[in-house]
């Protein structure tokens, strides 16, 4: 029941932070379960990948929950979806591939620098002026290509691409929260793509029990579940909230997460 119990605390945690940042609540979730996966049976030198694949998985739930809590309030660009998600799928298959072969203690210093550059970027960079809900919905196969790159590094880094895609389609004009809710349905795309290639990728007998390769089942069922009901939370809350309070909510979060990992290392 405790194990349960934690991952159902973790799972409405980042339910909400999907919501609100369109991010899956992949980064607090690798940054946490790198913290606690030894204490279930989990190698120290699998608990990285544990973190990253667990993550994945649960976001495919969490991503959808978000999604379309998002799309009932007309917030997700389809048209933008259709074009990512094929560059996503091919990403997130390959960036899993690779991160296999990462050291477990390289991957969490890349995640935290990965974290710091993005809350850097969010916090002064300077994006062009938001056309709101006038923005047309970004098309073509810079699109895809750019879903390629996404993709892979959100399999990397344990994430659902929000930290990605969000300034991405904000430098595209599209207002902050329309950015957020279509994040959301990308991320369906790259959790599932992650998932199966930290499940089909990792070497035989990764982990010791309750495990399809680097997926941690316990971990990722407890939160994808609790996550689902906590989704839409978070997108009430990011309905509320002005644009440029949300980057900054979003920055706030990256820096907290970098530093939980260096000081967890």
């Amino acid at each position: 029941m405790a194990i349960w119990l934690v991952f159902l605390v973790l799972g409405a945690i980042a339910g909400v932070l999907a919501g609100l940042l369109g991010v899956g609540g992949g980064l607090v979730l690798v940054a946490a379960l790198a913290w606690i996966a030894p204490a279930f049976g989990i190698p120290q030198e699998a608990a990285m990948h544990t973190a990253l694949a667990s993550s994945l998985a649960s976001i495919v739930l969490t991503a959808t929950a978000s999604a379309r809590a998002h799309a009932k309030r007309g917030s997700v660009l389809w048209p933008t979806v259709r074009w990512m998600v094929p560059g996503l799928i091919l990403g997130g298959w390959l960036g899993s591939w690779v991160a296999v072969r990462i050291d477990g203690e390289w991957l969490r210093w890349i995640v935290a620098g990965y974290c710091l550059i993005a809350a850097a970027q969010l916090l002064f960079g300077k994006p062009r002026a938001t056309l709101g809900e006038d923005a047309p919905a970004p098309q073509g196969a810079a699109m895809s290509g750019a879903g390629v790159g996404i993709g892979a590094v959100s399999a990397v880094v344990g994430i659902g691409g929000g930290s990605m895609t969000v300034p991405l389609l904000v430098w595209r004009g599209v207002a902050p929260v329309r950015a957020v809710g279509t994040s959301s349905a990308c991320g369906v795309a790259i959790g599932l793509a992650s998932a199966v290639g930290y499940a089909f990728n990792a070497p035989p007998g990764a982990l010791p029990h309750y495990a399809i390769g680097y997926v941690y089942l316990p971990a990722a069922i407890g939160v994808a579940f609790a996550s689902v009901f906590a989704a839409p939370y978070g997108t009430r809350l990011a309905h509320r909230l002005h644009g440029d309070t949300l980057k900054r909510v979003f920055a706030t979060f990256l820096i907290l997460v970098a530093l939980s990992l260096l000081l967890g290392g």
